[in-house]
């Protein structure tokens, strides 16, 4: 018996798919909740693993340094950013079977910058502080800051893709340059 793959798991990653083509981390983060919602739907099996939560880290009382450095040493994250923003924001993306999860929410990346460290690659535009750290999510901003919140954090919640990922920052600033830039580009690209 021939398999193919059904027609509206097909068109709905078409349609995410040409919507971000101009902007390859929304795509990418985008593509990636797709991917978060068939799995809840039960249409791909998630691998199974330990959880490793991150949430006592983003307390807002560390460093991008001291976040980043044992997720990368552990090999959480990859130690190549997939992605570095105009403000110095290096992406990494999480490694196969991680599961990193952030307030119970799977992370999709873990965000950083600090200023003179060789482990950030610089962006072409101004740097955004002298440290700044965080997790994309994927969860709505809603549900996301409501556990945020019941945790005790300070950090910055932002929307970055409507109803499926969410941003967690530990620097104010730095959240309006980096989520602002991506929530804008995705938004112009429709």
């Amino acid at each position: 018996m021939h398999q193919t793959e059904p027609v509206h798991d097909r068109n709905l990653t078409t349609v995410f798919a040409a919507a971000m083509k101009n902007v390859p981390l929304a795509r990418s983060i985008t593509l990636a909740a797709v991917a978060g919602v068939l799995g809840s739907l039960g249409l791909v099996s998630p691998g199974t693993s330990q959880a490793h939560p991150l949430e006592s880290q983003l307390d807002c009382q560390s460093s991008a340094h001291r976040f980043i450095a044992p997720l990368r040493d552990e090999r959480y994250i990859d130690a190549t950013p997939m992605r570095v923003e105009a403000n110095s924001v290096n992406a990494f993306k999480p490694t196969h079977g991680s599961d990193l999860t952030a307030y119970g929410f799977r992370v999709y990346a873990v965000l950083g910058y600090e200023h003179g460290d060789a482990m950030f690659k610089q962006g072409s535009g101004q740097p955004i502080n002298d440290s700044a750290y965080g997790v994309v999510v994927m969860g709505s901003k809603d549900n996301v800051e409501a556990r945020v919140r019941e945790a005790g954090s300070t950090a910055v919640v932002h929307e970055v893709v409507p109803m499926l990922m969410t941003a967690v920052f530990c620097d104010g600033s730095a959240l309006r340059n980096t989520a602002g830039t991506i929530q804008a580009d995705a938004s112009t690209s429709h």
